[in-house]
């Protein structure tokens, strides 16, 4: 059976804030190739879920981060492609996968809903795939002791494309889809060359002090020099639980138990995380599983690994990025927060100020 491809199928040209149907189970198996993809994305069996439910475009997935490729960290194009709402991969056909990543829609398996939110009506076409074969495409290759899964976030780079981040196509797409205002997308594109710049020039400190010393005199947001001194970085236990709630530390706090990579026990702390910083948030969940994108296995996340109910990377560091992947927290970043004094866990929005 040859490759599916949204060239030979519905494209919708979907923008921001449009409300979509998602197709049935038959509608949606009879896009998919035998490998249960269409231009190498794979329809996940987590999405059946979803279909018939009525979503709202969040972003267009025109582009976003390679979580994938170990040196090759240029963004990835994709086509034809959408996120809705907070449509995340529950990981029940993955093994119980706790990543929770943010699911990519191709216009073909959605319709429009008019404003009336009445559907447009299509033709059911005959499925190619039945669902058990989509539950076995879920797998690499299940011949060895564990499994190695297959899904979007494993064959994200082979279903897209790189982006130079010099293409001027990327910046009309941002804006022109509703992904990002205009400002937004050239805040973005500088606090990603500055975050660049301490690894490739010379004066990066004095770039930053200068950028910062502006960008003070407006109110924006400082970029943050976050390499600790640490040979070997500390441990804080606090079993925190699915619901309570959580102040995360200062820059100053968190930097302190850093080593000269970012890391705190070969846990990173992304400059995407600051904008949550100083700020109250409930334990969304705690991770101890992941599917390693790479390579498809299971790993067992050893030590804390803690997700925050609205902490989802903004996209701010990275060229406005659209995927919204949750972030992880050392319980040494966070302490528990009173709920009596506190305020109410607050919602960072894509647009604050940068």
């Amino acid at each position: 059976m040859a490759l599916a491809s949204t060239k030979h199928l519905e494209v919708l040209g979907l923008r921001v804030g449009e409300v979509v149907e998602v197709k049935s189970k038959e509608d949606i198996l009879a896009t998919l190739d035998e490998t249960g993809a269409i231009d190498k994305l794979p329809f996940m069996p987590e999405m059946l879920a979803f279909c018939g439910k009525q979503l709202t475009v969040t972003r267009r997935a025109d582009k976003s981060c390679d979580t994938v490729s170990a040196t090759n960290k240029r963004l990835r194009r994709l086509e034809n492609t959408v996120h809705l709402d907070d449509s995340r991969c529950d990981g029940s056909a993955h093994g119980r996968c706790q990543a929770e990543c943010t699911l990519f829609w191709k216009e073909a398996w959605l319709r429009r809903v008019s404003r009336g939110g009445e559907r447009a009506t299509g033709v059911v076409r005959a499925s190619r795939l039945t669902e058990a074969q989509l539950n076995d495409a879920a797998y690499r290759d299940r011949s060895g002791q564990e499994p190695i899964y297959r899904c979007q976030a494993t064959d994200h780079a082979m279903a897209s494309e790189p982006i130079d981040w010099y293409s001027p196509m990327q910046y009309v797409r941002d804006v022109r889809s509703g992904n990002v205002t205009f400002g937004a997308m050239m805040k973005s594109l500088l606090w990603w060359t500055l975050s660049r710049a301490r690894r490739s020039f010379r004066g990066y400190k004095a770039q930053v002090w200068l950028f910062n010393t502006l960008n003070h005199m407006r109110g924006g947001m400082q970029l943050q020099y976050l390499a600790g001194d640490r040979a070997k970085t500390p441990r804080e236990k606090l079993d925190l639980l699915q619901g309570e709630l959580v102040q995360i530390k200062t820059v100053d706090e968190i930097r302190a138990t850093l080593d000269a990579n970012q890391k705190n026990r070969g846990l990173y702390f992304d400059q995407e995380m600051l904008p949550f910083c100083s700020h109250t948030f409930r334990v969304r969940a705690r991770v101890n599983q992941i599917i390693e994108e790479p390579t498809g296995k299971m790993i067992k996340i050893p030590g804390d690994c803690i997700v925050l109910e609205g902490t989802a990377c903004t996209g701010k560091y990275h060229m406005s990025c659209p995927r919204a992947i949750l972030p992880y927290w050392r319980e040494i970043w966070l302490r528990r927060a009173d709920e009596s004094s506190q305020q109410p866990p607050r919602q960072i929005a894509k647009s604050e100020s940068m």
